[in-house]
């Protein structure tokens, strides 16, 4: 299957580009040359909007996935859709609203793993509701205390910025990988680290998705919970707004 170029990569705040059809396959699914869709990985899901046609006519599109590599971006036309073609141009456009959701919400994840400093078990980014596991001995974290060490990273404004670093300094430097489990992806020669803080002072780690430039950007965010979910496995729930009142 043909390599897209991931756009999203260096910078998630584009919302449309052009692009041309490369393949389709045999489900129905568009590979184009280049996109500003993010395909699901990570624990993110995958951008929704639609293509404009040169005809003007608009292709809704439900979903976004990778195939065998995360170089095959996969974009799934919604139901019922005009067909389209290899070789014709089309315009990208991606449900910004819902996307810029997800860049706050993944980045407050990021910060969520300054707070709580253990490994990660797994975790899920949703426009609303996301959560992250850790392995925790300790089983004393409050959700209010949390929340307000949350917001003070958020309150600080850190930048937050991407470089690439290869194979071999990620294995020089296995204290970055943060997921007890996972380990991302190698083999390419590079792998992308998101920093935050200036030099990445406040967290460095491996990171594919998608987030804000800076921090101050995430806006009011809080712990709706913490589920035991194992003798060492907590799950805190990430939700957007101020803490409810008991």
């Amino acid at each position: 299957m043909p390599a897209t170029e991931a756009l999203f990569r260096d910078d998630g705040y584009l919302r449309e580009t052009d692009a041309e059809v490369v393949a389709i396959n045999d489900r129905g699914g568009v590979i184009l040359d280049r996109t500003v869709f993010y395909a699901t990985s990570g624990g993110q899901p995958g951008d929704t909007g639609h293509f404009t046609t040169s005809g003007g006519a608009k292709v809704a599109i439900a979903g976004t996935i990778t195939g065998e590599t995360k170089d095959e971006i996969i974009h799934i036309p919604a139901a019922d859709q005009d067909p389209l073609s290899v070789g014709e141009r089309v315009r990208l456009a991606i449900d910004w609203e819902r996307r810029y959701r997800l860049m706050r919400m993944h980045t407050a994840c990021h910060l969520l793993t300054v707070v709580c400093p253990f490994p990660i078990t797994g975790a899920a980014v949703s426009e609303d509701d996301s959560r992250v596991d850790f392995d925790i001995p300790d089983a004393s974290y409050a959700k209010e205390e949390v929340t307000e060490r949350l917001m003070e990273l958020v309150a600080a404004d850190h930048p937050v910025f991407y470089r690439w670093i290869t194979d071999d300094e990620l294995t020089a430097n296995p204290g970055l990988v943060k997921s007890k489990n996972v380990r991302p992806p190698s083999g390419t020669g590079r792998i992308r680290i998101v920093g935050i803080g200036d030099e990445g002072a406040v967290d460095t780690q491996p990171c594919g998705g998608t987030h804000v430039a800076r921090t101050g950007e995430v806006g009011e965010i809080h712990i709706g919970k913490i589920e035991k979910k194992g003798r060492e496995n907590r799950r805190f729930r990430l939700r957007f707004g101020p803490i409810p009142a008991n």
